[in-house]
């Protein structure tokens, strides 16, 4: 929590993985939240987000992914980053100011305590972050509680490629 914390005043290019958005994507984003763009894929770019919808980026860091859903859900939607790390979730509030983007809102919280009601968020996003938690199925459930009838998860998230034993793949702990 203590590197992530300091990411936020300092970018650390060697924190993750070296994914890039499409410019189209990215045009309205300050560059000073560019450059503090720690994820390992691109989550908003595969949910389809539509005009309206209200979409949460769990773990949402400097706010590349809520404000690109933002510019996706038009002013009639909402894009709601969560983060655990206060100098994360000012960067954030910061970056949206820049951007104008008013339909952005930025929450403490984590995956096992999302600050919302439940069965109201249309689409949940993570961008690396989930392989973090600690207690994944409660995580996974508070997930699913936020989440409307049809509603969306989609992630990204940081995984070997090797093949790993049955065993392991079922054991939640690994």
């Amino acid at each position: 929590r203590e590197y992530y914390g300091n990411a936020a005043e300092k970018p650390q290019p060697d924190l993750c993985c070296p994914t890039r958005y499409d410019d189209g994507l990215t045009a309205h984003i300050p560059q000073d939240v560019i450059d503090r763009f720690y994820g390992c894929g691109s989550p908003v770019a595969l949910a389809g987000v539509s005009a309206g919808e209200r979409v949460v980026d769990l773990g949402s860091g400097a706010g590349i992914d809520v404000f690109i859903a933002a510019k996706l859900t038009g002013p009639a939607g909402r894009a709601i980053g969560v983060d655990m790390t206060e100098a994360m979730r000012q960067r954030a509030r910061t970056g949206a100011r820049a951007a104008g983007l008013a339909n952005v809102e930025v929450r403490e919280g984590d995956a096992t305590r999302l600050p919302m009601e439940d069965h109201t968020v249309d689409v949940v996003i993570s961008n690396g972050v989930l392989n973090l938690v600690p207690e994944k199925e409660r995580g996974f459930g508070e997930i699913v509680t936020e989440l409307k009838r049809g509603g969306r998860l989609y992630l990204t998230d940081i995984a070997l490629d090797v093949e790993h034993p049955q065993d392991a793949r079922r054991n939640i702990d690994l």
